[in-house]
């Protein structure tokens, strides 16, 4: 097996929210982000292990677990601690996030039950020595141009009775008031409108890009897999939040005023500047008000024995 790596939710599309495959004609500098998506990983840790005690009570001992996407280990660790008997497989297309990844794990004395896999999804996971039990793509599907063909491949990679996770959707973060005192208000659901569109400018350019309807158990069936359920887990930071997510929203909001500045009014821009200028009482580095509120969305489906 290749010992190289691979990635997760900032927006959909581009990630510092959500894990990873990076599909070919996806432009993102994955070790750009990296950084990012490493703390945003972090932070999301409490609503991810909620996620995978969910997955364990359908998949008890599993032998094999391959994150698919794994970017920079975060989630794939915590599958290690997860299932302490299983091996740990991440599996990514940007190899600067798997050398993330295992050194994550030495730090965390698990490296002797995890592996990596350099390359790009699904194509890659034809190097696993054996069928997974537990598959698990967190944000990694939607890089990838025909998601349809890409669930099947997955399946294909499951041992019998195995399962198959997918986190795909869920709610846009909230760390900000709708009105901040300053600015016109609804900042945020401007963001995710930009973001929407160039998600889907991002979905449309993937090579083979099939249009698809998301409705992520019925596209696991049709890849010959049971839905066996679908739950969405919430991360509630409340204010005050502690300095790592203070951090995390400043580089989040960065990213989304570098992303979209140019579909933004100067208003806009304007209040983003005062948002992230550290000298100016009203910025996220130093207002009280601060949170992190989000949804993620997991849909389960077992491969049938």
């Amino acid at each position: 097996m290749a010992h190289e790596h691979q990635t997760h939710h900032i927006h959909q599309g581009d990630h510092a929210h959500h894990g990873h495959s990076h599909g070919h004609g996806d432009a993102t500098d994955w070790a750009a982000m990296a950084a990012l998506l490493e703390a945003e990983a972090e932070l999301y840790g409490p609503a991810y292990a909620r996620a995978l005690a969910w997955l364990g009570k359908e998949v008890t001992e599993p032998g094999l677990i391959v994150d698919a996407g794994s970017g920079p280990g975060v989630i794939a660790c915590l599958m290690a601690e997860a299932f302490p008997g299983a091996r740990v497989v991440a599996a990514d297309g940007a190899a600067e996030l798997l050398e993330r990844a295992r050194a994550r794990a030495a730090r965390q004395g698990i490296a002797d039950r995890f592996d990596t896999i350099a390359g790009e999804l699904p194509d890659s996971l034809k190097e696993l020595d054996y069928p997974a039990d537990l598959l698990w793509a967190s944000r990694s599907l939607h890089h990838l141009g025909d998601q349809r063909a890409v669930l099947a491949a997955f399946g294909a990679r499951l041992a019998a009775g195995g399962t198959l996770a997918v986190l795909e959707g869920g709610l846009p973060s909230r760390w900000l008031p709708r009105d901040l005192g300053f600015g016109r208000p609804g900042l945020q659901a401007r963001l995710d409108a930009a973001q929407e569109d160039r998600f889907a400018r991002m979905r449309a350019d993937l090579p083979g890009a099939v249009a698809e309807t998301e409705d992520w158990p019925a596209l696991l069936g049709a890849a010959g897999l049971k839905h066996t359920g679908t739950r969405s887990f919430l991360l509630d930071v409340p204010a005050p939040v502690p300095d790592r997510a203070r951090a995390f929203v400043a580089a989040a909001l960065t990213r989304a005023r570098d992303v979209h500045a140019e579909v933004l009014d100067a208003e806009d821009r304007a209040t983003l500047d005062r948002l992230l200028d550290p000298a100016d009482p009203g910025s996220v580095h130093r207002r009280p008000d601060v949170f992190v509120l989000a949804a993620v969305t997991v849909h389960r489906a077992v491969r049938p024995v």
